[in-house]
């Protein structure tokens, strides 16, 4: 399947609109967009839906919740605006914009070679690794990216296993299967490596969770964000970061305004770009992977942070819009997941802008 060109887009915030630093600003959803975004959780084919959002034009317009949060020492609670909901594999998306940062402050070079000290032995073929091949996934490391248990997995014995002390070191022990940069293999694996770069040039554990308050939690104003380390100090960058649904959007808000966020350039433009231009095809899906984002390469050039039973974070430039859903429904119902947001999407492009 060929690679589309993507030419990137943004939208600007409106004029006369806040910025959400305290509160989203708020709007009305028209009957047929509400119907469309209830269909989440109507469908019973999605499993559990515990809140969808859309904004358009830096509002929020459509909000609601559903089920509940399940805990080990507690009651079960109900799911509402203030519930921490867990990002997943959205998280990997989050990095992105913590490497662009030390992209941008010249602390690392997205086209050299990965700094990575296990394969710096004599002859260790994964020493040509670049970071741009573990950014769009071509590292060509024989991660498994499966979640069943009683399969060979290499995500369950990273996360769960053998690897959860030190994530980093566990995926960046995987041999090579392919050549680097010529074989797309999703994989949480290649995320939690440039974490442990990142590890290695701020430092883990309080150096870690500092920079990515000053980097990105504190400027996007994300009070309720809080990123899960393992024992060896490093952000495990494919999994985990609990904040609530409107937080997550106004992460979803900078990258929609170009890495915007409060009138604050937080990565230039050239960075933002490359979590919308596609470099690989997932055969399986027919989606495009770019930088640690996915593209569907629809006519509103969505592209999305996408986790675990269809978390999603949807980045929607020619509509002005974003629309995150988090809940629990499995692989196989992943189409109508898809369907689902592609309807509504139709519906919100046959609605006014403001």
């Amino acid at each position: 399947m060929d690679i589309p060109l993507v030419t990137p887009r943004y939208a600007p915030q409106p004029d006369g609109v806040a910025w959400p630093v305290e509160a989203w600003p708020t709007g009305e959803a028209s009957p047929a967009l509400r119907d469309a975004a209830d269909g989440a959780f109507d469908d019973p084919a999605l499993g559990v839906t515990n809140a969808v959002l859309v904004a358009r034009g830096g509002r929020l317009v459509y909000e609601r919740y559903g089920g509940v949060i399940e805990f080990f020492d507690r009651p079960p609670e109900p799911v509402g605006p203030d519930s921490p909901l867990l990002s997943w594999s959205m998280a990997k998306s989050i990095l992105h914009l913590g490497l662009g940062r030390l992209v941008e402050s010249g602390r690392l070079d997205p086209v050299g070679l990965a700094p990575v000290p296990a394969w710096t032995g004599e002859g260790d073929p994964r020493a040509t690794i670049r970071v741009a091949d573990l950014l769009a996934m071509r590292d060509g490391l024989g991660f498994v990216e499966v979640y069943e248990i009683g399969q060979t997995s290499h995500v369950i014995d990273m996360l769960f296993g053998e690897g959860k002390e030190d994530v980093a070191r566990y995926a960046a022990s995987i041999p090579l299967a392919h050549a680097p940069g010529t074989v797309f293999n999703y994989s949480s694996g290649t995320t939690n490596i440039l974490s442990g770069i990142v590890a290695d040039l701020v430092g883990r554990h309080d150096d870690y969770r500092a920079f990515l308050e000053e980097s990105i939690f504190g400027p996007l104003a994300m009070a309720s964000a809080s990123p899960g380390f393992d024992a060896a100090g490093t952000f495990i960058a494919s999994s985990y970061v609990h904040a609530t649904a409107r937080d997550f959007a106004k992460f979803g808000l900078c990258y929609l305004r170009g890495g915007v966020f409060a009138d604050r350039q937080l990565v230039s433009r050239d960075w933002t770009d490359t979590a919308q231009v596609p470099l690989s095809v997932e055969t399986e899906s027919g989606y495009y992977y770019s930088w640690q984002w996915w593209v569907t390469g629809d006519e509103y050039g969505t592209y999305w942070a996408s986790g675990y039973e269809g978390q999603s974070i949807s980045v929607v430039p020619a509509l002005d819009a974003l629309v995150l859903r988090f809940g629990h429904t499995s692989e196989e119902h992943y189409p109508e997941l898809y369907r689902w947001r592609a309807n509504l999407l139709d519906v919100l492009a046959q609605e006014p802008t403001s």
